[in-house]
């Protein structure tokens, strides 16, 4: 595959699409990428109510906050198929926008229309990076055992998500993790969910897990376990957010917020890139879209649309948007083209006008999606030559480190850092390793800096 964009010709709409996306090339067709688009979008649709919630504890209008959501959703994913032709979705990122409201504005301060000039200033950073090849260069600094592991440790991460969202794994104080009671309402629906998808899964029916959603919350709703209790909503609320940030107010925060501006530009640059790039990797490689050499097509085209995807995230009134690690289950579904995040855009789009319906399903539906999907994503991990120390530990710390402490980017500060060390120490590194040294030195500052605070 080539990095040059497939223009639609004449033709009949089907025809349009199959050379737009390139769908035969890629061993695909329209009715598989939509049904893939559904079943990515049904997996990460809770963030149209989760991040209203988030961001709502930092004084903003929940229901502009809702459609500020849907709208940056709709329009990173559709601009991601569009132009990058890849299966991403994107949305605000979970735990950026915790840190957003809980660390930013309630602790540090923050006006949120400040806050939101944060965010858009790192978008701007982010673009700036990527046109002038660092985002890039840190792609290819990232040894091929860690491109495996990534996609582990993320499949891990997912599964964890599910069966924490089911209630099958529940929080302990002795513990910190145990087995929840899997007689309640949540995990014996979520339980049957498994099994539906896992049944019609080894029977090879297409369509599988968007069956196993859709049959999960329609049982939800039998049992009463589907609550909605919608506020009054209309578009016009989007006005409540929309052109809010301040950006004039970004330069002027002081020692008064903490450490300030370089603090808050900082965790949203580094923690959105690393995320970004751990999900970029383990998605892409799950589609079969990264070649032998580990080069991934059309980087530039999607590293770009994130960064505006954030610009207009920011804008619109919401924290940081970023690639969803929910997309492997559209790609679980069949879906290889940008034609999936069109649809799941579309649909985002659309939930625009029907925003505090999105709660029709509950998690226990999507959860047994995320668990299947996890745990197909960790067939990367053969690839590892688990004999060798210099793979096995640091893509073993990758593995573990994601899951374990709920961020992507710090499995792979721990895997970079574990790798740069022990090639330093067994005397193979070579000049062209550079980056990788200074990205190893950038996380130790940075696990310095985490403990200090």
């Amino acid at each position: 595959m080539t990095d040059v964009a497939v223009k639609p010709g004449p033709g009949n709409g089907t025809g349009r699409l199959e050379r737009y996306f390139s769908l035969s090339e890629r061993a695909t067709s329209a009715q598989t990428e939509v049904l893939a688009g559904f079943t990515t979008f049904l997996t990460m649709a809770y963030i149209v109510l989760v991040n209203p919630a988030i961001l709502g504890q930092a004084g903003m209008p929940i229901a502009a906050v809702a459609a500020a959501t849907c709208f940056a959703a709709a329009f990173g994913s559709i601009l991601m198929g569009l132009v990058a032709n890849t299966p991403l979705a994107l949305a605000p990122g979970m735990g950026l926008n915790a840190y957003f409201s809980f660390t930013v504005v309630q602790q540090m301060g923050v006006p949120w229309p400040v806050a939101l000039g944060c965010v858009f200033i790192s978008g701007i950073a982010f673009l700036i990076l990527t046109l002038t090849g660092v985002r890039q260069m840190i792609v290819a600094a990232i040894p091929m055992h860690l491109f495996a592991a990534v996609a582990g440790g993320i499949g891990l991460f997912i599964g964890f998500i599910g069966l924490k969202n089911a209630g099958i794994v529940v929080a302990n104080p002795a513990t910190f993790v145990a087995l929840g009671d899997l007689k309640a309402p949540g995990a014996a629906l979520a339980l049957f969910g498994l099994l539906v998808i896992g049944v019609l899964s080894v029977w090879n029916v297409r369509g599988a897990m968007l069956i196993g959603i859709v049959a999960t919350t329609l049982v939800g709703w039998l049992c009463g376990q589907v609550v909605i209790n919608p506020e009054p909503y209309s578009l016009d609320a989007l006005t409540g957010t929309a052109f809010k940030l301040d950006l004039s107010g970004v330069f002027g925060l002081t020692g008064s917020h903490g450490l300030g501006l370089l603090e808050i530009l900082f965790v949203f640059l580094f923690v959105d890139l690393f995320d970004n790039i751990g999900t970029l990797v383990a998605v892409t490689k799950r589609a079969g879209l990264m070649d032998k050499a580990g080069r991934i097509p059309g980087l530039n085209r999607i590293l770009i649309t994130d960064a505006a995807a954030t610009i207009v995230g920011s804008v619109a009134g919401t924290s940081t948007v970023t690639s969803y690690v929910e997309s492997a289950a559209g790609v679980q579904a069949g879906g290889r083209t940008g034609l999936t995040a069109v649809v799941t855009g579309i649909l985002f789009l659309a939930t625009m006008f029907v925003a505090p319906y999105a709660q029709i399903v509950p998690l226990a539906a999507t959860a047994p999606a995320l668990i299947i999907v996890g745990g197909l994503m960790l067939l990367p991990l053969t690839e590892i030559e688990w004999e060798d120390p210099l793979s096995a530990i640091p893509a073993f710390l990758t593995v573990a480190m994601i899951p374990l402490t709920f961020s992507i980017a710090n499995g792979l500060a721990f895997g970079i850092t574990a790798h740069a060390i022990l090639k330093l120490l067994r005397g193979t590194a070579t000049k062209a390793d550079w980056f990788l040294f200074l990205l190893a030195a950038l996380f130790v500052v940075r696990f310095i800096w985490m403990s200090a605070a």
